[in-house]
């Protein structure tokens, strides 16, 4: 699709996507959160073709910067590579420290994660909370503004806590 043609069939409002002609919600929400919109046999999520709107281009990924993929106001929205998009996720659900980048072992914890596409190891922990907070200065220091933040993390640079 051509961006004058997007212009064309989807209109922007609030981080939502309308189709121009019926002025109704374009596309279907998924059980993963993402909103797919399809157009001419093929399906789009709706936060790449609201990034394609405002910015002229669809790049590699599309990141949302507070995590939330149901939030596709284009304010939360951002350019990213596949790496940089990973940076951004929360941890897997098999993770069992609660923690992203924390591994548990037998007695202690371990902070890993991957910088410059290598695997880095920062430590073994007995304390997960402060694995924790090590793995958080890690991402922040390595992954630069696509460091995922937890929430406590979040709270703290909004004032809040």
């Amino acid at each position: 699709m051509t961006h004058s043609e997007a212009k064309e069939l989807f209109t922007y409002s609030n981080g939502n996507l309308f189709w121009t002609k019926t002025g109704k919600a374009a596309g279907s929400l998924k059980r993963n959160g993402y909103k797919l919109v399809k157009h001419q046999g093929v399906f789009t999520g709706a936060h790449r073709i609201i990034f394609f709107l405002h910015h002229g281009f669809f790049p590699e990924m599309v990141d949302h910067i507070d995590g939330n993929v149901s939030n596709n106001s284009i304010e939360n929205l951002r350019a990213a590579t596949r790496s940089q998009n990973g940076m951004n996720s929360k941890h897997y659900a098999s993770n069992t420290s609660g923690y992203k980048n924390v591994y548990k072992n037998k007695h202690s914890f371990t902070v890993r994660l991957k910088v410059d596409g290598k695997l880095r190891n920062f430590g073994n922990y007995e304390d997960i909370e402060f694995a924790g907070l090590v793995a958080e200065e890690a991402r922040a220091k390595f992954h630069g503004q696509f460091a995922h933040q937890s929430l406590r993390a979040r709270l703290k640079a909004a004032n809040i806590a």
